[in-house]
């Protein structure tokens, strides 16, 4: 296999979380005496941490009024409705009895991946799980993957990046490892490869199959 480390970003890839995303989105925003936003508003406003997230849906301005509102409903709440996307834990299982070094690298609040993650049974498969608020980086920035890479004992020859959209192609590209996409998550095909993504899957059964697994 030409790669022997993997950072997986989490939801849209990984797991579907957007149900519960989508709630507590909906629930801070009533909390304001705003309407609740609709699925596909929530769907195309995550990716880029929950600041990014709420200031899309509500205003950069409101961003700090939000944010005490969400985090502990968002605590409360967000081990219910989480699911694998089909292909997930076949894909991590395979990858890992093959020797790969396997790590979660999202803008998802750190401790949430963590719990994610241990809720789902994927911890015992990740060599890491680095998120938002773990560092003072964010995906694309290149230092939060050299810390990632780091931590590992990895460079980033032989790894590659699996996501769901445009940061995670920019990751791939100042990281300076490829980036490859499914279309499960925020963005379609079309998006992913105008941002430039090296390969773009419908699914994480033809990632499997591209690797030869």
């Amino acid at each position: 296999m030409q790669f022997t480390t993997f950072l997986f970003d989490l939801d849209g890839t990984l797991v579907d979380h957007l149900a519960a995303i989508h709630r507590a989105h909906s629930h801070t925003m009533r909390q304001l005496g705003l309407p609740p936003p609709s699925l596909a508003q929530v769907r195309a406003a995550i990716g880029g941490g929950v600041e990014v997230a709420i200031a899309r849906l509500i205003g950069k301005e409101r961003v700090a009024q939000a944010l005490p509102i969400y985090r502990p409903y968002w605590q409360a709440t967000m081990l219910e409705d989480v699911k694998l996307m089909p292909g997930a834990r076949e894909l991590l299982e395979g990858l890992h009895a093959c020797g790969a070094t396997l790590a979660i690298f999202t803008n998802k609040h750190g401790p949430s991946s963590r719990a994610v993650c241990d809720h789902l049974g994927l911890s015992a498969l990740l060599s890491g799980n680095f998120g938002a608020t773990d560092t003072p980086w964010l995906k694309p920035q290149p230092e939060f993957a050299r810390h990632a890479l780091a931590k590992l004992g990895k460079s980033p020859r032989g790894t590659l990046m699996v996501g769901d959209s445009p940061w995670d192609v920019e990751t791939g590209k100042t990281g300076g490892f490829p980036a490859w996409c499914v279309t499960t998550g925020t963005h379609e095909a079309h998006e992913l490869e105008a941002a430039g993504a090296d390969k773009v899957f419908p699914d994480l059964f033809a990632v499997a199959r591209e690797l030869g697994m």
